[in-house]
């Protein structure tokens, strides 16, 4: 008896362990199920909005180059300088040949608005202004460019760093413009004193840049505007702009650097991606596209089809795309030959990161609205009258 009964109870121990092994994979089942079920929902409730601001608008005449007119950051640093890390460019992943990519989506949350400009210092002074509300909200309040046009070697590094290492996780925009000869001795003449001393500069402009990512306008009409040089002249150039390109990758491997492509009512779009090309910027390691349209007024359906043209005759990577200033675009370009300071302009689409449109990374505000090409104002000052003009349409 003894040993039917010690055979009994090893049966119901077992019968137990089998039980409890059921329930245990019974919970671990609903476990994994409600964790899919929870994956699932935060894929759902994570998805990004899909920003457009593209719109179709009327061809206007053509418009003579207007020489870009900029505002100069101050030479004395005001923050700590950053020094910057170079690595090697990281290789590009290039879509499909003849199909167009998307534009990027930002990596960062936006453009960065710098805190030192004209028309923020006309705001600060101007409280009692009727225009200053105005202003404030549709020119002051938004991110546009800083450009660095004074050759001052020495405090270079520090400006630009005082720029990016005060954006945070915001995008600046810089315009690096100290080519020699620039402006063919134009309203916006000046520049390094040699191309030789320029590479320096651009080596100590490159010093500054950080690890961020940061969007790099390398010499607005550097290339559009070179026609007033010889050709070997503009051979050297063309040179040192590519040269240019790969100093600023190799600095920041996040530094989008975008070459001088004019406007839509200038050189036809085969032209302009020949000289483009001579420049380098068809290669990745100098380039990751084309601007157009800065200090102009061409509509941004114009320059979106211009741009796309200069692209796919330029034969760079599938990964090149390009960006367009609309600071001063919302009434399209003035009649053939009005550039300087035409009437009845108007500010073009804010500065985005994300344009909904094939091949176009940015709407960025280039040239500063409100800042005179030289009739309203002095060239480059702020001038009120001007940046309400642009405000209101009139």
């Amino acid at each position: 008896m003894a040993g039917h009964r010690a055979q009994r109870r090893a049966q119901r121990a077992a019968r137990r362990r089998t039980a409890r092994h059921h329930a245990i994979s019974a919970a671990a089942s609903v476990v994994v199920a409600v964790g899919a079920a929870a994956g699932l929902i935060s894929a759902a409730e994570g998805g990004g909005e899909q920003h457009e601001s593209r719109r179709t608008e009327s061809p206007e005449p053509t418009l003579e180059p207007l020489p870009a007119v900029p505002t100069p950051v101050s030479p004395s640093p005001s923050k700590t300088s950053k020094s910057s890390k170079p690595k090697p460019k990281p290789s590009k992943t290039a879509a499909p040949p003849k199909t167009p990519r998307p534009a990027p989506a930002p990596k960062s949350n936006g453009l960065y608005r710098h805190g030192d400009s004209q028309v923020l210092d006309w705001v600060r002074a101007n409280r009692d202004d009727p225009r200053r509300p105005l202003i404030e909200q549709r020119i002051a309040d938004r991110p546009a460019a800083v450009w660095f046009a004074e050759y001052a070697p020495d405090t270079i590094t520090s400006r630009v760093s005082a720029v990016t290492s005060s954006a945070g996780g915001k995008v600046p925009v810089l315009v690096p413009y100290a080519i020699p000869d620039r402006d063919c001795g134009g309203a916006s003449q000046g520049g390094a004193p040699s191309l030789g001393a320029y590479d320096r500069w651009v080596e100590k402009f490159a010093a500054g840049l950080g690890s961020r990512e940061v969007v790099v306008i390398l010499e607005p009409d550097a290339i559009a505007l070179s026609d007033c040089l010889s050709a070997a002249d503009r051979s050297a150039r063309f040179a040192s702009l590519a040269r240019a390109g790969r100093t600023l990758h190799a600095a920041n491997p996040n530094a989008r650097v975008y070459f001088d492509a004019g406007h839509s009512g200038w050189h036809p779009a085969a032209k302009q991606a020949a000289e483009l090309r001579k420049a380098g910027a068809a290669s990745a390691a100098s380039s990751d596209g084309i601007f157009t349209n800065v200090s102009n007024f061409h509509t941004t359906a114009d320059e979106t089809a211009y741009a796309r043209s200069v692209l796919a005759a330029l034969g760079g990577p599938a990964s090149h795309g390009a960006v367009i200033d609309t600071s001063r675009n919302g009434n399209g370009a003035p009649p053939a030959g009005k550039w300087c300071d035409p009437a009845g302009r108007k500010l073009g689409q804010p500065p985005s990161l994300s344009t909904g449109a094939s091949r176009i990374d940015a709407y960025l505000w280039i040239k500063l609205p409100g800042e005179s090409d030289g009739c309203k104002g002095s060239a480059g000052s702020f001038t009120p009258d001007y940046a309400y003009e642009l405000v209101t349409g009139g």
